[in-house]
């Protein structure tokens, strides 16, 4: 028996020529929940998930996602000093004047050895934290336009776009940062610059803002409708069996308590209520500007008046002339 798969038969216009796709099958395609991922009131991500995964499965892979992107940024964040300042002196050396480095006869071992394609620019540091050969600008501009590429992909401007991440984005982002950073350093960065030790995972984060932000995967929580999401239970025992759901959660550190609820409205739907309300005051302003009834003092808007004026009624004052 021959088995022919369903195809598709498409007219490409431009080349004049027909392709044969296969065919999805309408009923492969399973219906996913949707979790739109908030950390206070901020939007992370949207995610998918079947409502039979467990809440041990799903945490793990929104947290995953969510210290990924945070990982991007921190780079992105790192790279336009790299791109500015070349790579960074090490940990002896930072903050040290040119006398005091003198002074106690400090050597950067890896300056001749990280040298940027294309030849070096010099550009002192005034934070002292890098050697100040820079790149030349057509490397800096790889960087730049990388960093640019890799911050929109791992956007929270995705959820607007109704997007869902996946890890695999995330590598993405990552895969494009090293492979710039490459471009312009083939002999690699020392191994004590930030962006390096973050590509490499041995970022150390104590004592600095950041610290706040990552979620350790072990201490991360679920909140949905003022209910944590044990680990135990799976996503269908909190929303039911109806796959087409779209829900908020939250994701936050163990021993923080339950985050805020989410308002009744959203902040745009907020906006376009006060819009309407503004517009309803204007409008009632104008139909009472409308109702002013001081017309009826006036002489043209007396009924009597052409009465009075045929009995010679008009113009009657009293009092002496």
């Amino acid at each position: 028996m021959l088995i022919v798969p369903r195809v598709c038969v498409v007219w490409c216009s431009d080349d004049h020529k027909i392709y044969y796709i296969p065919a999805q099958d309408k009923f492969s395609k399973r219906e996913m929940v949707q979790l739109h991922v908030k950390r206070g009131d901020e939007s992370q991500i949207l995610f998918s998930a079947t409502v039979d995964v467990s809440i041990e499965t799903l945490t793990q892979q929104v947290c995953a996602i969510y210290n990924g992107r945070l990982k991007v940024d921190r780079i992105c964040s790192e790279i336009p000093e790299l791109a500015d300042h070349g790579i960074s002196l090490p940990l002896n050396m930072q903050g040290l004047t040119d006398d005091q480095i003198m002074e106690l006869k400090l050597k950067d071992e890896w300056e001749d050895r990280c040298i940027p394609s294309g030849g070096a620019e010099f550009k002192k540091d005034e934070l002292g934290r890098r050697n100040g050969h820079a790149p030349n600008e057509k490397m800096k501009e790889v960087l730049r336009k990388t960093v640019e590429e890799a911050k929109a992909l791992i956007s929270n401007k995705q959820v607007q776009a109704n997007v869902c991440f996946t890890m695999d984005m995330v590598k993405e982002a990552l895969d494009q940062l090293r492979g710039a950073v490459m471009i312009v350093y083939p002999m690699g960065l020392p191994p004590h610059d930030p962006i390096r030790m973050e590509f490499e995972n041995q970022e150390d984060l104590t004592g600095t803002q950041a610290s706040l932000q990552v979620i350790p995967e072990e201490e991360a929580q679920l909140w949905w409708a003022s209910k944590e999401l044990q680990r135990g239970k799976k996503l269908q025992d909190y929303v039911g069996k109806n796959e087409k759901t779209k829900i908020i959660v939250k994701i936050q550190k163990r021993g923080q308590g339950a985050p805020a609820r989410e308002p009744p409205v959203s902040e745009e739907e907020q906006k376009k209520m006060m819009l309407n309300y503004y517009k309803r005051q204007e409008d009632l302003k104008k139909l009472k500007e409308g109702d002013d009834d001081s017309y009826l003092q006036s002489d043209w808007s007396d009924r009597q008046a052409l009465k009075r004026q045929f009995q010679g009624l008009t113009n009657i004052k009293w009092g002496p002339r």
